[in-house]
């Protein structure tokens, strides 16, 4: 990264102003509750940290807070209204996410899996493209340029022209967060950052994350490695059994017995009574 101070947030709220608000949010497949009464709070400024043993309903939770499922009850609103249940619209409206599983154009060029995450951001049609009018030139230079600020920003501006299936694992990660910065959120969703990263990785994507906040993004990081989520995030909430265990600072939650109890395998006297398979990888 060489540059944090470019691509900053346009008119961002003041820290600490409610940002994302999920109220009492329940997802049910049939007769399976997958999340149970979950509310969470992400103002400006912010990291949160959101954390449960597998199975936990942490993924479903981010697939209601993104528009991939519609809840069964409870609402989601970002800067105070309703967002619709639809990923596209969701990403419109100032929310991005990378993915537990990797989920890169892989055939496609660093540069150009970066661009598509611009596509929310562009109002050329498809006759201005076809046609190659002056407006279109004029926007696609302006994308092309905003993407390499982003690819400059996680380090990979010398990888611009590289397939992504060429970049190391550590490196395809980086080009998630770049894509996803490229819709210009305020709030930034990541599933598992770390997930297979060795150390020096993980302590890259740290820095990252931090990189990020100060641009003025939001972010809401679900993770299964404690050391990183306790040195990284403001909050932690913890998720068993589709429900809310706890939530607060990193003292807080690490000197809960009941967390510890969770993650020791100890049973949780909770509600919540299945989750979905996506939820136990």
């Amino acid at each position: 990264m060489t540059d944090t101070t470019t691509a900053t947030v346009d008119n961002a709220p003041a820290p600490g102003t409610p940002l994302l608000q999920a109220s009492n949010v329940v997802m049910r497949f049939g007769g399976l509750t997958a999340v149970n009464d979950v509310s969470l709070t992400v103002n400006t400024g912010e990291i949160i940290g959101l954390i449960g043993p597998n199975g936990a309903g942490k993924t479903t939770f981010f697939n209601c807070l993104t528009g991939l499922y519609v809840p069964t009850e409870g609402t989601v609103t970002y800067k105070g209204a309703t967002l619709p249940p639809k990923p596209h619209k969701v990403t419109q409206a100032g929310m991005a996410r990378t993915f537990q599983n990797i989920r890169l154009f892989h055939n496609m060029t660093v540069l150009e899996n970066v661009l598509v995450g611009r596509h929310t951001r562009t109002k050329e049609g498809l006759i201005s493209a076809i046609l190659r009018g002056p407006g279109y030139r004029r926007e696609e230079a302006d994308s092309r340029a905003k993407a390499m600020e982003y690819l400059d920003f996680v380090g990979l501006a010398n990888k611009a022209g590289t397939l992504a299936r060429n970049l190391p694992y550590g490196e395809q990660r980086k080009l998630e967060v770049a894509r996803a910065l490229a819709s210009e959120p305020g709030l930034l969703l990541l599933d598992e950052p770390t997930a297979g990263m060795n150390p020096q990785e993980t302590r890259a994507t740290e820095e990252l994350v931090f990189a990020v906040r100060d641009r003025g993004i939001a972010v809401l990081v679900i993770e299964h490695d404690m050391r990183f989520i306790f040195n990284l995030c403001d909050r932690v909430a913890v998720l068993v059994q589709g429900q809310k265990l706890v939530e607060g600072d990193a003292a807080t939650v690490q000197g809960d017995e009941r967390v510890v109890a969770a993650y020791l395998g100890t049973p949780y006297e909770g509600n919540a009574d299945s989750t979905t398979p996506e939820e136990n990888q």
